[in-house]
């Protein structure tokens, strides 16, 4: 029998007086907000797979939720509190206590003391205002970037066994809502699962021994992402049990970027998997289990969803609720649709200031599978070889012929090998010699993978406008990899490349809009041929 709680639950209710306390429930714990604090507790309850029906076991898990989301949010996570009560019978909240020192005895409940963040604060929330720009999601995937280099590495980890596990649960929970769940779809997908295990096992097995396994977050979407003091900052991770956050690193971001693509938000998920790939180019080699992660992750939604439509008592949200499941199920399937197109690469060259990058990154969700292809940029590459962020500049004495031969040369060797592995590719740099652009071409010939280049071109005033815009932008605390200003494009045009024999040329000073659906309307008509 779990612990009766209402005691406990009218107490806590009862510690906030102002306008702005309110509660928020959970399926598994209550938060009660007031002021500038959040107390978190957890139900007692016994859900299977979480099982905090006693008070030894809240105590365990809530020490475990505050030492674990204190990797990533400091600020938020303030205390672990015993609730007692007094030689009065008077229930107390007491100080706070070290997580890693035993249980006091006399405590009759524990909650996590959090610091309070604003209400609109939500990377979901935003998400449904329309809010998460470019540069928001940059900076969210630099965080996940960050908080994975720093994860502690599972050694001796299993990565085969530990994502069949996954697929056996999954596979479980569906088949036990059939009335919501289609039992002939989830029997597809379960079969395209095994048959995606049985083809990524090796490349698993060697990312686990490489230590690409970690403790992870565990439950990375979009509603356990909040903006604290203007940074996206993670928290609420999956802290009541090791096994099931210990994942292979590109399974941890999968979930994020499968709730970007359910909502519609394609372009986000490609900016995030990409930035997350610039920032740690190593985990490139995982991107062909990407697609069964996803697909996981989306499995886990679907029968989570439709097990709540199986016990929810209004009928009109419980059809809500069986939609969504639904909505799950055939995205997961669509992940792991057999693929029907070869991996490509595309070009995108020109001079600075014909929209390169906005194009290339516009153009990258639409290439291959979900989310996208790998998107490499000559900028961004350089400033990682040169071993500083993407953003920060470099002084002119840097752009030295042999530094721009070392970043072609690894933009080329890093998109051959994503070919390879049947990653789709658009490089994205201004080619402006011969010997630069033929090794796009031999990149994707060594790969034996179709090619097409876009040359851009605009007149010479719209592309001084651009760079002076962008230096205005930089001046004003707007980050961008790109250092070419209005005298580089000077320079540039002094002595302009001619378009590249076989490249598709556009005219690249109207709307990027009109770029992107002249350019996407050039590479099918170059698929075809």
């Amino acid at each position: 029998m779990a612990d009766d709680q209402s005691d406990v639950i009218d107490f806590l209710a009862g510690l906030g007086t102002g306008d702005d306390t309110r509660r928020v429930d959970t399926h598994c714990a209550m938060i009660f907000l007031s002021g500038d604090r959040a107390l978190k507790l957890k139900r007692a309850v016994n859900l299977g797979y979480l099982d905090f029906s006693d008070v030894a076991k809240r105590h365990a898990v809530c020490a475990a939720e505050l030492v674990l989301n204190r990797r990533t949010a400091p600020d938020l996570y303030r205390a672990l509190r015993p609730i007692r009560r007094d030689a009065t019978g008077t229930l107390t909240l007491g100080e706070p206590v070290d997580p890693a020192t035993p249980p006091d005895p006399a405590a009759i409940d524990w909650v996590v003391d959090m610091r309070r963040f604003p209400d609109s604060a939500l990377l979901a929330d935003m998400a449904d205002r329309g809010e998460l720009t470019p540069a928001l999601l940059r900076s969210l995937a630099d965080a996940v970037a960050r908080f994975h280099d720093g994860a502690e590495i599972a050694h001796g980890h299993d990565g085969v066994e530990r994502v069949r596990h996954v697929i056996d649960g999954n596979r479980a929970a569906m088949a036990a809502v059939p009335q919501i769940l289609p039992p002939d779809q989830c029997a597809m997908l379960g079969e395209r699962w095994e048959t995606l295990l049985d083809e990524h096992a090796p490349l698993l097995a060697r990312r686990a021994a490489q230590g690409h396994v970690r403790l992870c977050h565990g439950d990375l979407h979009l509603a356990n992402i909040c903006l604290w003091q203007g940074r996206p900052t993670l928290f609420d991770c999956l802290e009541f049990d090791a096994v099931l956050a210990t994942t292979d690193v590109l399974y941890d971001l999968a979930f994020l970027l499968m709730d970007l693509l359910v909502r519609g938000l394609a372009e986000g998920a490609s900016l995030v998997l990409n930035r997350y790939c610039d920032r740690r180019p190593h985990e490139q080699d995982g991107l062909p289990a990407l697609g069964l992660f996803l697909s996981l992750r989306a499995g886990i939604r679907a029968h989570v969803g439709a097990l709540e439509a199986s016990r929810q008592p209004d009928p009109a949200r419980a059809a809500q609720q069986a939609e969504a499941a639904r909505r799950y199920l055939a995205f997961a399937l669509a992940c792991v649709a057999p693929r029907t197109d070869p991996p490509r690469l595309v070009a995108v060259g020109g001079l600075s200031g014909t929209g390169k990058s906005t194009l290339a990154g516009a153009l990258a969700p639409h290439l291959g599978p979900m989310p996208g292809a790998r998107w490499l940029r000559s900028d961004v590459i350089r400033k990682r070889l040169a071993g500083i962020d993407p953003e920060t500049p470099l002084p002119p004495a840097s752009y030295t012929p042999e530094a721009t031969r070392r970043t072609y040369g690894t933009m080329m060797a890093e998109a051959q090998a994503l070919l390879r592995l049947g990653q789709s590719v658009v490089v994205d740099a201004v080619f402006g010699s011969r010997v630069e652009r033929a090794g796009a071409a031999e990149a994707a010939q060594g790969a034996g993978a179709p090619f097409a280049g876009l040359w851009l071109e605009a007149p010479d005033a719209v592309l001084i406008a651009r760079a002076t815009q962008r230096s205005a932008r930089r001046a004003a605390g707007e980050s961008d990899a790109s250092d070419a200003d209005a005298d580089v494009v000077r320079r540039q045009i002094a002595h302009p490349p001619p378009p590249p024999p076989g490249w598709h040329v556009l005219d690249a000073s109207g709307l990027s809009a009109d770029i992107l659906a002249r350019a996407k309307a050039l590479l099918a008509r170059n698929e075809e041929h």
